[in-house]
């Protein structure tokens, strides 16, 4: 039975904002309208935290595959490429899709598929083939990470949605903290296999929560009608504006920065340093918390105070600054340094995400209201085509040194920097600056 959400109160003309209005179901409003806030957050963190799951409770498992299914550790790294790229590519075709026939369907058919492929990956007896089906896995997993913010750009404007970027921070933060840490427990009493036979149960759960709890929210009225040539000629009206590509390159390079971590961390922590998968497991949960808490201090403390632009300003400078630490680090330029200080660069690194990430993704979304699914579509897609492109890259000198995941990081970081100061240029005021 489909649900009737609270709309946000954006009136738009073709391509125009006409009249901005936030709307804020889960802060005021009714106890009904509250409780129905809280469930549509649950079930939003619940999408986005899909993503790392898929991903981060397979990493402790990726020395252990490259043994089982006897290839390379540059092979089984794709298998992450894969299912990155097909969530980069799956998004281009959900986003649009949400815009012409509404965020639910299409969010149904993508969590079925993603079930299926999920559970033929815990079946694959080859590298090759399990690489195929994580790309599959991908494809369809895009739907839940893109048609969330178009939810949320549905149902929330400025301040409000960025503070509610960084709610969804804090649930969606939940999952890369325990994602390996149940990857890890996992592998003490079975193979790899069961970790896709876990991620399966948790698809079929989390469709079922889609299907009864998550309702409309784009109604026909504010739908687009036209098929892909529209949806393209939306896209290309979308990257001509500067500062909307200005904001989504500076997101999609930060995030190639955390995803050469995440691609490269289990080989570094546990084939370098000689760490268990568990301690690798520990590891990878306090860097998510890091994550999480700088997240709800940039949502609770800093937005309403300082300017997204300054506070992204800020996340990126300190990204770029950890990515320098690390390559001095694993360069051996203070000499051999052991697991804790690389680990603490690591810390800094994520953590300072908290700030890049949910204020990105706002600054980029409240120029769109029109398109929130497209924009959604193409800020999803940057990020997880760059994150594809760095993840084969940290692993080009091989399994026995850190420095190709330390250079990829502080490539990124520049450039993000000089995309977000050359684009966006945060230093102007008015209209150009704020998009509105």
């Amino acid at each position: 039975m489909e649900q009737s959400m609270p709309e946000s109160g954006q009136k738009t003309t073709q391509g125009h904002i006409t009249e901005s209005a936030p709307a804020a179901p889960a802060t005021g409003g009714t106890p009904a309208a509250r409780s129905v806030g809280l469930l549509v957050t649950l079930v939003l963190g619940g999408l986005t935290a899909l993503p790392p799951l898929s991903m981060d409770m397979y990493l402790p498992a990726l020395p252990e595959v490259t043994g089982a299914l006897h290839a390379p550790a540059a092979t089984v790294q794709l298998t992450l490429t894969a299912c990155l790229a097909g969530m980069a590519l799956g998004q281009l075709v959900v986003g649009p899709m949400s815009d012409k026939w509404g965020r639910r369907r299409p969010l149904l058919v993508g969590m079925v598929v993603y079930v299926l492929a999920t559970a033929v990956c815990a079946l694959a007896p080859t590298a090759e083939l399990l690489i195929g089906f994580r790309l599959l896995q991908g494809l369809a997993g895009a739907a839940g990470i893109v048609i969330a913010r178009a939810v949320v750009r549905d149902l929330y404007d400025g301040v409000e949605m960025a503070r509610f970027f960084s709610t969804l921070m804090l649930i969606s933060g939940v999952a890369p903290v325990i994602a390996p840490l149940i990857g890890g427990q996992i592998l003490r009493i079975t193979d790899w296999r069961g970790v896709f036979h876990v991620l399966t149960v948790i698809g079929i759960l989390l469709t079922f929560v889609v299907w009864r709890f998550l309702g409309e929210t784009l109604p026909p009225e504010r739908r687009h009608e036209g098929g892909v040539g529209d949806a393209l000629r939306t896209m290309r009206g979308l990257l001509a504006d500067r500062v909307f590509t200005g904001y989504m390159l500076a997101g999609g390079l930060a995030f190639a920065a955390l995803f050469a971590y995440i691609s490269a961390s289990p080989f570094v922590v546990q084939e370098i340093y000689g760490a268990s998968p568990q301690t690798f497991s520990l590891l990878f949960g306090l860097n998510s918390i890091g994550l999480v808490a700088v997240g709800q201090i940039n949502g609770k403390l800093l937005v309403g105070r300082v300017s997204l632009d300054k506070a992204l300003g800020w996340g990126l400078g300190i990204i770029l600054l950890a990515s320098l630490a690390l390559l001095l680090m694993t360069s051996g330029v203070f000499g051999e340094v052991g697991l804790v200080p690389v680990a603490a660069g690591l810390f800094v690194l994520m953590s300072a995400m908290g700030l890049a990430m949910p204020n990105t993704n706002a600054q980029a979304l409240m120029r769109t209201p029109h398109a929130a699914g497209s924009a959604s579509a193409l800020l999803g897609t940057s990020s997880f085509l760059v994150g594809a492109v760095a993840s084969p890259l940290v692993g080009i000198a091989g399994e026995h040194t850190a420095v190709p995941m330390a250079v990829v990081q502080l490539t990124c970081a520049a450039l993000s920097l000089a995309c977000f100061l050359g684009l966006c240029r945060p230093w102007r005021s008015g209209k150009e600056a704020t998009g509105v």
